[in-house]
Protein backbone atom coordinates (compact mmCIF):
# COMPACT_ATOMS: atom_id res chain seq x y z
CA UNK A 1 0.00 0.00 0.00
CA UNK A 2 1.61 2.75 -1.00
CA UNK A 3 2.09 5.74 2.09
CA UNK A 4 0.73 9.40 1.48
CA UNK A 5 2.56 11.86 2.86
CA UNK A 6 0.05 13.71 5.21
CA UNK A 7 2.86 15.81 6.77
CA UNK A 8 2.18 16.50 10.62
CA UNK A 9 -0.80 17.93 12.39
CA UNK A 10 -0.25 21.46 13.85
CA UNK A 11 0.14 20.68 17.62
CA UNK A 12 -3.28 22.96 18.98
CA UNK A 13 -5.53 20.75 17.40
CA UNK A 14 -4.76 18.34 20.33
CA UNK A 15 -7.73 21.20 21.96
CA UNK A 16 -10.26 19.58 19.44
CA UNK A 17 -12.80 17.26 19.90
CA UNK A 18 -12.12 13.94 18.31
CA UNK A 19 -14.50 14.04 15.93
CA UNK A 20 -13.12 17.48 14.87
CA UNK A 21 -9.86 15.75 15.00
CA UNK A 22 -10.55 12.94 12.88
CA UNK A 23 -12.96 15.30 9.90
CA UNK A 24 -9.36 17.76 9.79
CA UNK A 25 -7.22 14.23 8.96
CA UNK A 26 -9.64 13.15 6.35
CA UNK A 27 -9.32 16.91 4.48
CA UNK A 28 -5.64 16.87 4.94
CA UNK A 29 -5.55 13.06 3.40
CA UNK A 30 -7.71 13.94 0.56
CA UNK A 31 -5.55 16.91 -0.27
CA UNK A 32 -2.72 15.05 -0.25
CA UNK A 33 -4.08 12.99 -3.11
CA UNK A 34 -6.12 9.99 -1.89
CA UNK A 35 -8.50 8.56 -3.69
CA UNK A 36 -12.23 8.61 -3.02
CA UNK A 37 -12.08 5.23 -1.34
CA UNK A 38 -9.37 5.31 0.38
CA UNK A 39 -10.51 8.20 2.54
CA UNK A 40 -13.39 5.94 3.15
CA UNK A 41 -11.71 3.38 4.53
CA UNK A 42 -9.48 5.55 6.78
CA UNK A 43 -13.22 7.17 7.80
CA UNK A 44 -14.26 3.39 8.81
CA UNK A 45 -11.23 2.42 10.36
CA UNK A 46 -11.25 5.69 12.80
CA UNK A 47 -14.97 5.85 13.84
CA UNK A 48 -14.76 2.20 14.48
CA UNK A 49 -11.44 2.57 16.99
CA UNK A 50 -13.27 5.71 18.27
CA UNK A 51 -17.07 4.45 18.75
CA UNK A 52 -15.30 2.02 20.67
CA UNK A 53 -13.72 3.83 23.49
CA UNK A 54 -16.65 6.66 23.32
CA UNK A 55 -15.15 8.94 21.45
CA UNK A 56 -13.01 9.79 24.00
CA UNK A 57 -10.94 13.21 24.05
CA UNK A 58 -7.16 12.38 21.48
CA UNK A 59 -5.44 13.68 24.58
CA UNK A 60 -7.03 11.26 26.69
CA UNK A 61 -6.11 8.14 25.22
CA UNK A 62 -4.37 5.50 26.53
CA UNK A 63 -2.43 2.22 25.28
CA UNK A 64 -4.76 0.08 27.21
CA UNK A 65 -7.76 1.79 24.60
CA UNK A 66 -6.08 0.46 21.84
CA UNK A 67 -4.81 -2.98 23.24
CA UNK A 68 -8.54 -3.16 24.33
CA UNK A 69 -10.55 -2.83 20.54
CA UNK A 70 -8.07 -4.16 19.39
CA UNK A 71 -8.46 -7.40 21.36
CA UNK A 72 -12.55 -7.09 20.76
CA UNK A 73 -12.16 -6.77 17.16
CA UNK A 74 -10.09 -9.89 16.78
CA UNK A 75 -12.10 -11.65 19.12
CA UNK A 76 -15.94 -10.92 18.32
CA UNK A 77 -15.41 -9.13 14.93
CA UNK A 78 -16.78 -5.35 13.93
CA UNK A 79 -20.32 -4.01 14.31
CA UNK A 80 -22.20 -4.74 10.58
CA UNK A 81 -19.55 -6.63 9.28
CA UNK A 82 -20.66 -8.53 6.06
CA UNK A 83 -18.57 -11.60 6.45
CA UNK A 84 -18.27 -13.41 10.13
CA UNK A 85 -15.06 -15.52 9.52
CA UNK A 86 -12.22 -15.03 11.03
CA UNK A 87 -10.33 -14.48 8.17
CA UNK A 88 -12.72 -11.70 7.29
CA UNK A 89 -12.19 -10.33 9.96
CA UNK A 90 -8.06 -10.23 10.63
CA UNK A 91 -8.20 -8.99 7.03
CA UNK A 92 -9.98 -5.70 8.07
CA UNK A 93 -8.38 -5.19 11.41
CA UNK A 94 -4.85 -5.83 9.47
CA UNK A 95 -5.44 -2.68 7.46
CA UNK A 96 -7.67 -1.35 10.36
CA UNK A 97 -4.43 -1.59 12.26
CA UNK A 98 -2.58 0.68 10.05
CA UNK A 99 -4.97 3.54 9.22
CA UNK A 100 -5.19 4.01 13.27
CA UNK A 101 -1.03 3.93 13.29
CA UNK A 102 -0.72 6.42 10.32
CA UNK A 103 -3.33 8.92 12.40
CA UNK A 104 -1.31 8.84 15.75
CA UNK A 105 1.96 9.24 13.33
CA UNK A 106 -0.04 12.40 12.10
CA UNK A 107 -0.81 13.89 15.42
CA UNK A 108 2.29 13.02 17.17
CA UNK A 109 1.36 10.77 19.52
CA UNK A 110 3.12 8.08 21.46
CA UNK A 111 0.73 4.93 20.80
CA UNK A 112 1.64 1.88 19.47
CA UNK A 113 -0.87 -0.27 17.92
CA UNK A 114 0.37 -3.90 17.98
CA UNK A 115 0.46 -5.37 14.03
CA UNK A 116 -1.97 -7.52 12.76
CA UNK A 117 -0.45 -10.92 11.26
CA UNK A 118 -1.93 -10.37 7.41
CA UNK A 119 -4.21 -13.67 6.76
CA UNK A 120 -2.36 -15.33 3.17
CA UNK A 121 -4.16 -14.40 0.07
CA UNK A 122 -6.72 -16.65 -1.23
CA UNK A 123 -6.39 -17.95 -4.99
CA UNK A 124 -7.42 -15.98 -7.70
CA UNK A 125 -10.72 -16.84 -8.77
CA UNK A 126 -11.09 -16.73 -12.79
CA UNK A 127 -14.10 -17.40 -15.48
CA UNK A 128 -13.42 -20.40 -17.71
CA UNK A 129 -13.75 -20.33 -21.30
CA UNK A 130 -17.12 -21.93 -21.45
CA UNK A 131 -18.10 -19.63 -18.86
CA UNK A 132 -17.26 -16.76 -21.05
CA UNK A 133 -19.19 -17.94 -23.70
CA UNK A 134 -21.93 -19.14 -22.01
CA UNK A 135 -22.40 -15.00 -20.46
CA UNK A 136 -22.29 -13.08 -24.00
CA UNK A 137 -24.56 -15.54 -25.56
CA UNK A 138 -27.20 -14.06 -22.72
CA UNK A 139 -26.36 -10.80 -23.51
CA UNK A 140 -29.73 -8.75 -24.01
CA UNK A 141 -28.21 -5.46 -25.37
CA UNK A 142 -25.19 -4.01 -26.29
CA UNK A 143 -24.66 -2.82 -23.18
CA UNK A 144 -23.86 -5.92 -21.72
CA UNK A 145 -21.93 -7.00 -24.43
CA UNK A 146 -19.60 -3.92 -24.22
CA UNK A 147 -19.31 -4.39 -20.18
CA UNK A 148 -18.18 -7.59 -20.72
CA UNK A 149 -15.61 -6.97 -23.71
CA UNK A 150 -14.01 -4.14 -22.07
CA UNK A 151 -13.44 -6.11 -18.62
CA UNK A 152 -11.83 -8.93 -20.27
CA UNK A 153 -9.95 -7.82 -23.01
CA UNK A 154 -8.64 -4.38 -21.08
CA UNK A 155 -9.01 -5.79 -17.30
CA UNK A 156 -10.39 -2.30 -16.37
CA UNK A 157 -11.06 -1.58 -12.58
CA UNK A 158 -14.89 -1.20 -12.27
CA UNK A 159 -14.59 2.80 -10.79
CA UNK A 160 -12.26 2.87 -14.15
CA UNK A 161 -14.83 1.14 -16.40
CA UNK A 162 -18.02 3.27 -15.05
CA UNK A 163 -15.85 6.79 -15.28
CA UNK A 164 -14.59 6.39 -19.10
CA UNK A 165 -15.77 8.77 -21.59
CA UNK A 166 -16.07 8.90 -24.93
CA UNK A 167 -13.52 11.40 -25.07
CA UNK A 168 -11.09 9.09 -23.66
CA UNK A 169 -11.16 6.34 -26.87
CA UNK A 170 -9.45 6.75 -29.59
CA UNK A 171 -10.78 4.56 -32.63
CA UNK A 172 -7.67 5.42 -35.13
CA UNK A 173 -5.00 4.37 -32.35
CA UNK A 174 -7.10 1.75 -30.60
CA UNK A 175 -6.42 3.08 -27.25
CA UNK A 176 -8.12 3.78 -24.11
CA UNK A 177 -6.87 6.68 -22.17
CA UNK A 178 -7.80 5.71 -18.50
CA UNK A 179 -7.70 8.99 -16.45
CA UNK A 180 -9.94 7.66 -13.37
CA UNK A 181 -7.04 5.34 -12.45
CA UNK A 182 -6.26 4.40 -9.11
CA UNK A 183 -3.22 6.51 -7.18
CA UNK A 184 -4.07 9.29 -9.67
CA UNK A 185 -1.96 7.77 -12.39
CA UNK A 186 -3.33 8.30 -15.98
CA UNK A 187 -2.15 4.92 -17.99
CA UNK A 188 -3.41 3.75 -21.81
CA UNK A 189 -5.10 0.24 -22.35
CA UNK A 190 -5.81 -1.31 -26.00
CA UNK A 191 -8.74 -1.85 -27.56
CA UNK A 192 -9.20 -5.73 -28.37
CA UNK A 193 -11.07 -6.59 -31.24
CA UNK A 194 -13.88 -7.28 -29.53
CA UNK A 195 -14.14 -3.94 -27.49
CA UNK A 196 -13.74 -2.19 -31.31
CA UNK A 197 -16.20 -4.33 -32.78
CA UNK A 198 -19.06 -2.99 -30.29
CA UNK A 199 -17.57 0.29 -30.24
CA UNK A 200 -18.10 0.87 -34.20
CA UNK A 201 -21.41 -0.21 -33.55
CA UNK A 202 -22.23 1.71 -30.51
CA UNK A 203 -20.77 5.30 -32.35
CA UNK A 204 -23.06 4.36 -35.48
CA UNK A 205 -26.69 4.53 -33.90
CA UNK A 206 -26.01 8.02 -32.59
CA UNK A 207 -22.99 10.72 -32.12
CA UNK A 208 -22.03 10.99 -28.86
CA UNK A 209 -20.61 14.07 -26.74
CA UNK A 210 -16.99 13.51 -25.43
CA UNK A 211 -17.79 13.97 -22.01
CA UNK A 212 -20.60 11.43 -21.64
CA UNK A 213 -20.12 8.44 -20.14
CA UNK A 214 -19.33 5.03 -21.82
CA UNK A 215 -20.99 2.62 -19.33
CA UNK A 216 -24.08 5.06 -17.79
CA UNK A 217 -24.76 2.99 -14.65
CA UNK A 218 -23.39 3.07 -11.03
CA UNK A 219 -21.55 0.54 -9.32
CA UNK A 220 -24.63 -0.90 -7.68
CA UNK A 221 -26.65 -0.97 -11.29
CA UNK A 222 -22.82 -2.31 -13.06
CA UNK A 223 -22.82 -5.80 -10.27
CA UNK A 224 -26.52 -6.22 -10.63
CA UNK A 225 -26.50 -6.02 -14.15
CA UNK A 226 -23.72 -8.66 -13.83
CA UNK A 227 -25.40 -11.35 -11.83
CA UNK A 228 -28.78 -10.92 -13.65
CA UNK A 229 -25.99 -11.67 -16.89
CA UNK A 230 -24.75 -14.84 -14.50
CA UNK A 231 -28.40 -16.01 -13.62
CA UNK A 232 -29.58 -16.30 -17.32
CA UNK A 233 -25.96 -17.70 -18.29
CA UNK A 234 -27.05 -20.60 -16.03
CA UNK A 235 -23.53 -19.78 -13.98
CA UNK A 236 -23.54 -19.21 -9.86
CA UNK A 237 -23.62 -15.47 -9.79
CA UNK A 238 -21.09 -15.23 -6.77
CA UNK A 239 -18.49 -15.98 -9.64
CA UNK A 240 -19.83 -13.29 -11.94
CA UNK A 241 -18.18 -10.15 -10.15
CA UNK A 242 -16.20 -6.94 -11.38
CA UNK A 243 -13.19 -7.97 -10.01
CA UNK A 244 -12.88 -11.59 -11.12
CA UNK A 245 -13.57 -10.13 -14.55
CA UNK A 246 -10.19 -8.23 -14.16
CA UNK A 247 -8.57 -11.53 -12.72
CA UNK A 248 -9.73 -13.49 -16.25
CA UNK A 249 -8.13 -10.88 -18.44
CA UNK A 250 -4.78 -11.08 -16.51
CA UNK A 251 -4.44 -14.65 -16.47
CA UNK A 252 -5.99 -15.20 -20.12
CA UNK A 253 -3.33 -12.74 -21.22
CA UNK A 254 -0.60 -14.62 -19.44
CA UNK A 255 -1.22 -17.54 -21.12
CA UNK A 256 -0.90 -16.16 -24.08
CA UNK A 257 2.58 -14.94 -24.09
CA UNK A 258 2.11 -11.29 -22.66
CA UNK A 259 5.06 -10.71 -20.66
CA UNK A 260 4.46 -9.72 -17.24
CA UNK A 261 5.89 -6.57 -17.04
CA UNK A 262 3.64 -5.03 -19.73
CA UNK A 263 0.62 -6.72 -18.06
CA UNK A 264 1.80 -4.82 -14.58
CA UNK A 265 1.36 -1.38 -16.82
CA UNK A 266 -1.88 -2.34 -18.25
CA UNK A 267 -3.44 -3.57 -14.85
CA UNK A 268 -1.85 0.05 -13.63
CA UNK A 269 0.26 -1.99 -10.57
CA UNK A 270 2.57 -0.15 -8.78
CA UNK A 271 4.45 -3.09 -7.90
CA UNK A 272 5.06 -6.11 -9.74
CA UNK A 273 4.14 -8.38 -6.99
CA UNK A 274 1.03 -7.64 -7.22
CA UNK A 275 0.66 -8.91 -10.46
CA UNK A 276 3.35 -11.91 -9.89
CA UNK A 277 0.24 -13.57 -7.65
CA UNK A 278 -1.51 -14.54 -11.51
CA UNK A 279 1.58 -16.35 -11.96
CA UNK A 280 0.13 -18.94 -9.62
CA UNK A 281 -2.74 -19.23 -11.58
CA UNK A 282 -0.92 -20.97 -13.95
CA UNK A 283 0.60 -24.25 -12.48
CA UNK A 284 -1.99 -26.13 -14.43
CA UNK A 285 -0.79 -25.27 -17.58
CA UNK A 286 3.03 -25.36 -16.63
CA UNK A 287 2.47 -28.67 -15.26
CA UNK A 288 0.56 -29.76 -18.55
CA UNK A 289 3.57 -28.26 -20.61
CA UNK A 290 6.20 -30.34 -18.35
CA UNK A 291 4.90 -33.25 -18.99
CA UNK A 292 4.37 -33.11 -22.86
CA UNK A 293 7.71 -32.10 -23.14
CA UNK A 294 8.92 -34.85 -21.12
CA UNK A 295 7.18 -37.36 -23.15
CA UNK A 296 8.75 -36.29 -26.27
CA UNK A 297 11.87 -36.19 -24.95
CA UNK A 298 11.74 -40.28 -22.90
CA UNK A 299 10.09 -41.65 -26.00
CA UNK A 300 13.17 -43.40 -27.09
CA UNK A 301 14.15 -44.24 -23.87
CA UNK A 302 10.87 -46.25 -23.41
CA UNK A 303 11.27 -48.94 -25.77
CA UNK A 304 14.18 -50.03 -24.08
CA UNK A 305 14.41 -53.72 -22.18
CA UNK A 306 16.30 -53.80 -19.46
CA UNK A 307 18.24 -57.46 -18.56
CA UNK A 308 19.53 -58.82 -15.44
CA UNK A 309 22.97 -58.16 -14.31
CA UNK A 310 25.20 -60.97 -14.77
CA UNK A 311 26.54 -60.55 -11.58
CA UNK A 312 22.70 -61.25 -9.88
CA UNK A 313 22.36 -64.38 -8.03
CA UNK A 314 20.27 -66.72 -10.00
CA UNK A 315 17.79 -66.02 -7.65
CA UNK A 316 16.58 -63.27 -9.91
CA UNK A 317 15.28 -63.22 -13.26
CA UNK A 318 14.48 -61.42 -16.05
CA UNK A 319 12.99 -57.59 -15.40
CA UNK A 320 9.47 -57.35 -17.15
CA UNK A 321 9.57 -54.83 -19.74
CA UNK A 322 7.11 -51.87 -19.89
CA UNK A 323 3.54 -52.30 -20.80
CA UNK A 324 1.06 -49.82 -22.89
CA UNK A 325 -1.11 -47.56 -20.82
CA UNK A 326 -5.03 -49.06 -22.37
CA UNK A 327 -6.42 -45.59 -21.75
CA UNK A 328 -3.74 -43.12 -24.04
CA UNK A 329 -1.41 -45.96 -25.33
CA UNK A 330 1.57 -44.53 -23.97
CA UNK A 331 4.34 -47.10 -22.38
CA UNK A 332 4.52 -47.23 -18.95
CA UNK A 333 6.36 -49.14 -16.25
CA UNK A 334 5.00 -52.53 -15.78
CA UNK A 335 4.41 -52.31 -11.92
CA UNK A 336 3.19 -48.65 -12.72
CA UNK A 337 -0.53 -47.98 -10.63
CA UNK A 338 -1.27 -44.76 -12.53
CA UNK A 339 0.20 -43.91 -16.25
CA UNK A 340 2.43 -40.82 -16.00
CA UNK A 341 0.98 -39.39 -18.62
CA UNK A 342 -2.90 -39.33 -18.56
CA UNK A 343 -2.99 -39.83 -14.99
CA UNK A 344 -5.47 -42.69 -15.72
CA UNK A 345 -5.48 -45.35 -12.65
CA UNK A 346 -3.87 -48.95 -14.28
CA UNK A 347 -5.84 -51.99 -12.74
Amino acid sequence: MPRIDVGKAPADYLKLSSKEIVERFLTVLEASGADEKTVKSYRAALTDFFSFVGWKNVKDLSQDDVLRWRVERLKNGFLGEKYGDRRSRETTLYYYVIFLKRFFEWLGLELKVPQVRRPRRKEVQVLKQDDIVKLFNASRDLLDMLVLALTLETGLRSEELLSLKFGDIDMESREIRIRNAKYDEERVVVIGDLTYQLLQQLTTLKRFDPEERLVPLSYSGLYKRLKSLAKRAGIDPFKVRPHILRHTFATEALKRGLNIVSLQKLLGHRDLKTTQVYLHMMREDVKNEYLKSFRSILTPIQSIQIAPTPNYSAGYTQIPTSRLCPYCNSQIPHNARFCPYCGARIQ
